[in-house]
């Protein structure tokens, strides 16, 4: 038999839009241990993995708005979290557009919430065990599950404008990342007035990490877009033993 899966560390994002379904499936989640948050619409969900890491993502196909499979092709742009569908369409073909666009399971409605459990462990027993919490920029280490910025280890302090935007680019490593985003990442969903503040932060930041803050070799502009952190290597934090 399979070694289960222990819940206790495990954030799972719950990305429905009808609230009576999600507000019950983080009850009987919470109930069996995980670490549960919700999100009404994919907007919502992206507003989120801005702010915090999850482990798993159980997302509704059909939503108004961005669909459930739009939003995991957006996320395989800068994230492999796994994805398990949920989805009255539940054909072939409906089954097979999930998983190409990088989806890990997919369950018709209605479904039995004890197969939802054996699903979701199935899925996260595939998932490394050693995942990469480490970016490294010359002197420089982002350790982004402690939110800490090290210059030859030793802390280097970040105001929390800065913090989350380091955070936000260093979970995404080598990913553009879109003003929008970042913007989120420091409380705000208005681009438009936050322009300029993540601009600013991002100046800041390459005052701390560049070397030659005019022509940046990590934190670099994507015209247009937004930014993208380009470290040297990713890798999983070494703990000692």
């Amino acid at each position: 038999m399979s070694a289960q899966i222990d819940t206790r560390d495990i954030h799972v994002l719950i990305v429905e839009d009808d609230s009576r379904l999600r507000t019950l499936l983080k009850k009987y989640l919470m109930k069996d241990g995980y670490w549960c948050t919700i999100a009404k619409d994919a907007e919502h969900a992206i507003e989120l993995m801005a702010w915090f890491r999850f482990d798993l993502l159980i997302v509704d196909v059909m939503m108004p708005g961005k669909d459930g499979v739009a939003l995991t092709r957006e996320l395989r742009e800068f994230s492999d979290v796994p994805v398990i569908f949920l989805s009255a369409l539940s054909d072939v073909d409906d089954r097979i557009a999930g998983l190409d666009a990088g989806g890990d399971d997919y369950i018709g409605k209605p479904f039995d919430p004890r197969e939802l459990l054996l699903r979701m462990q199935a899925v996260l027993r595939r998932v490394p065990d050693s995942q990469p919490t480490v970016v490294r920029m010359g002197e420089f280490t982002y350790d982004f599950e402690r939110s800490e910025l090290l210059h030859r280890g030793a802390g280097v302090h970040l105001p929390q404008s800065e913090s989350s935007l380091m955070d936000c680019l260093a979970r995404r490593a080598n990913k553009t990342v879109t003003r929008q985003a970042l913007a989120a990442a420091g409380g705000s969903n208005e681009v438009s007035v936050e322009d300029r503040a993540v601009d600013n932060g991002i100046s800041r930041l390459r005052r701390k990490l560049e070397q030659d803050p005019r022509n940046p070799r990590y934190l670099r502009t994507v015209r247009g877009v937004g930014y993208r952190l380009t470290p040297d290597s990713i890798e999983p934090q070494h703990t000692q033993g």
